[in-house]
């Protein structure tokens, strides 16, 4: 896979919760110079960027972030609001607690919520694998796929681990045919975003690889 390619899958992302105006629009500027897939940004800063790019880049923002435990309403109003200020790609957070409950039925419902709630942008679903045991990581991706999802995404970054190349590797075996997946978390070169897709990941989420290029 060239590299061309490897950046073409990349969600540039800057979510720290010191992210300028200024940075933000680096950021785009970054992403439609290395022709990304999108922008992964806080929601308060869709409508600077989608007015700055235009349709040069797509907007991807993150919804119940990073904990997940908002309510199921919250996650729909976020939702609503981000396409409605200009985002084209929603990330999801799952409430993790209900998985350790055992409550899959109300993960579903709740991405269901979401989905319909999304219009038919593009829905990726974050599980926070590093919290889960692979028995709770199989039995999501069942409950993704079967909520109709776009992708299946490793991680927030924020929690205690990041994406691997093991989990990538079981999803693969485990989501639908439908169902892609996005690696995200820790992936910091071209070298990790390349073994992530020869993996089985279709998207990378990373703020590091094109930053390095810039510096190169």
């Amino acid at each position: 896979m060239s590299e061309k390619e490897i950046l073409s899958s990349i969600d540039h992302t800057q979510l720290g919760v010191t992210a300028t105006p200024k940075e933000i629009l680096t950021l785009c500027d970054e992403a439609v110079k290395y022709n990304a897939a999108s922008v992964c940004i806080p929601a308060c800063y869709i409508k600077l960027a989608k007015e700055y790019v235009g349709d040069k880049m797509k907007i991807c923002t993150v919804i119940g972030f990073p904990n997940g435990y908002a309510t199921t309403e919250a996650k729909c109003f976020e939702t609503c609001n981000a396409i409605s200020n200009g985002a084209d790609e929603i990330d999801m957070v799952i409430n993790v607690g209900m998985v350790k409950a055992g409550d899959y039925d109300y993960v579903y419902r709740e991405i269901k919520a979401v989905r319909e709630a999304s219009k038919g942008k593009i829905l990726k679903v974050i599980i926070e694998a590093c919290l889960l045991t692979d028995e709770e990581k199989i039995k999501l991706c069942t409950v993704v796929s079967d909520a109709g999802a776009d992708f299946i995404k490793t991680s927030t970054g924020f929690s205690s681990g990041g994406a691997t190349l093991e989990d990538i590797k079981l999803f693969k075996k485990h989501v639908s045919p439908q169902t892609k997946i996005k690696a995200a978390g820790g992936i910091r070169t071209m070298e990790d975003a390349r073994a992530f897709i020869d993996a089985g990941a279709d998207r990378i989420g990373a703020s590091a690889i094109i930053k390095a290029l810039e510096k190169n």
